[in-house]
Formats: C-alpha cells, structure tokens, sequence
C-alpha cells in the first residue's frame, strides 16, 4: 500500500464504551488491531466518555499485528474493510470483527 485511501477502512464500530466512536462510526485517523494468538483488538479502543478524534473522518487501519489473519500481508490489512465490535470473551472488549485465522 502506498497512501491512506489505499488502507482499509473501519465500516463500522459498535463498541459504545470508546471515546473515538460515534454514531457507530470510528473517528480515529488510523487504528491498530493487536492482541494475542487468536484474539485480535483494536488497541485503539479508549474507555473514556470524552469523544475524541477528527470530525469527519472514515478511520482506516495504520497497522495489523496479527500476522495469521488471512488478511495480514506485511503487517497491513489487506481487507476491503473491517469490522469492529465485541470480543467474543468481554462485550466491552473491541475487537476486529473481520480477522480469520489462516
């Protein structure tokens, strides 16, 4: 990938709980999916009821640290876009709805 408009974007947030979400829409410039083996988060994800990030805005993916995910090449996301919400373990937990383990 070489600019912005090329990264995926985030289509869509329900995790109410994080200060860039609003309206089901991340206002992050860029967000980062992490985590461990099998569990891939947004590390992103701010607990805070202050709103935060820019207003019009569609955030994309900056970075993907899960390299099993059938949509990591290089440690960028090469999925048309993503999906965050609630970890299948805490429903307060975000995570990327759209990774697929190899």
């Amino acid at each position: 990938m070489s600019a912005l408009m090329e990264m995926p974007e985030v289509a869509e947030c329900s995790i109410e709980g994080c200060g860039y979400n609003h309206d089901h829409g991340c206002h992050a410039g860029a967000v980062t999916i992490a985590g461990t083996a099998g569990d891939a988060s947004c590390a992103t994800f701010i607990p805070l009821s202050t709103k935060g990030g820019l207003e019009k805005v569609i955030a994309h993916v900056g970075a993907c640290q899960r390299g099993e995910c059938v949509h990591n090449d290089q440690l960028e996301c090469a999925a048309p876009s993503i999906r965050v919400g609630a970890g299948p373990e805490d429903p307060g937990h975000a995570d990327c709805l759209t990774f697929q383990e190899r």
